[in-house]
């Protein structure tokens, strides 16, 4: 492929701020071969089956103010149906705590991630809202993708029984209380949605709202006081699906899952990229930083109807660092 070729070819597949991540990174000539080669407009049958068996599904979505945010849906496995290689159907409306509940209506562009953590799959699309229904909605496939299997836990959920009308208790505010800085404490894993800045000229379509999947070793977020986070970024799949829209739009959406009570923690960012100097240096294994600022958090207790089993620590965070 010609130089012109690859340019155009990556222009089409990546936006901006992706491509300066790549180009940072030393991969653009190798992403400008391989994007178009693994990421669809459609889905392959493999991913619709395997959408249509998860019990959970995880959402990235857009408030009015552009702000991104990561929620989850679950049901019983065949509550994600693909009636076709472009579309899928979920039989699931968000908890009216859930930012989704509020930012979902047709025209919507949504980022998914489909996972399975006790297999350490994971598939990822993204697509534009259609009808909306009582019992759920449908979403238009603009996008397709594999994710490689590094730095999934592997935990098996069971779905139970919960009130859906219950009420749920929550405490929220614009910083993180001692119960929501415990649960990050603790975490072995997030999610972060993120989107493109309007002026990519691709959202609405390709590249709208991302949300993605971040694992480390429990404590791998620090929490440097009641604003502040900081999480290590680990060698992935060179897309820099992420951290190419922080470049262009320096918000993201995290949410922090409690495995055993189904606690639910919403965290509205801003976030700086922190590519090189000691700070990554000392932490093992990372390639770099994100570096968040709390301006929303939520904690919304026993609303996810999931339980997990004990954890399987993914081989890929064994040479990984800790925190200090």
């Amino acid at each position: 492929m010609t130089e012109s070729a690859q340019a155009a070819s990556q222009h089409n597949t990546f936006h901006q701020g992706e491509m300066i991540a790549q180009q940072r990174a030393g991969v653009s000539e190798k992403m400008a071969e391989i994007g178009p080669r693994v990421i669809r407009d459609y889905m392959p049958d493999q991913h619709r089956q395997f959408f249509a068996q998860l019990p959970f599904l995880l959402v990235g979505s857009r408030d009015g103010t552009g702000q991104p945010w990561a929620s989850i849906l679950a049901g019983e496995a065949g509550f994600i149906s693909s009636p076709t290689e472009r579309q899928l159907d979920l039989r699931a409306r968000a908890h009216p705590s859930d930012p989704l509940h509020a930012n979902l209506h047709e025209g919507a562009a949504l980022g998914l991630l489909g996972i399975e953590p006790h297999t350490r799959r994971r598939n990822r699309a993204n697509g534009i809202a259609g009808q909306l229904r009582d019992d759920g909605f449908s979403i238009a496939i603009t996008e397709s993708f594999g994710n490689c299997p590094k730095y999934i836990q592997a935990r098996k959920p069971e779905l139970i029984d919960l009130d859906p009308a219950a009420p749920v208790s929550e405490e929220a505010g614009a910083v993180l209380t001692p119960a929501m800085a415990d649960l990050i404490a603790r975490a072995d894993t997030f999610f972060i949605a993120t989107a493109a800045d309007e002026s990519t000229g691709h959202v609405g379509g390709r590249h709208g709202t991302d949300v993605s999947h971040r694992g480390g070793k429990p404590g791998f977020v620090r929490i440097d006081g009641d604003r502040t986070l900081t999480a290590p970024d680990f060698i992935g799949n060179f897309f820099f699906n992420t951290i190419g829209n922080l470049l262009t739009h320096p918000r993201a959406g995290l949410l922090f899952v409690d495995y055993e009570k189904g606690d639910l923690l919403y965290v509205a960012v801003t976030a700086k990229v922190i590519w090189d100097g000691p700070e990554v240096a000392s932490f093992t294994g990372a390639q770099r930083l994100l570096q968040f600022s709390v301006t929303q958090a939520r904690l919304v207790r026993s609303v996810l109807p999931l339980r997990w089993g004990q954890a399987e620590a993914s081989p890929y965070l064994e040479p990984m660092g800790r925190w200090n």
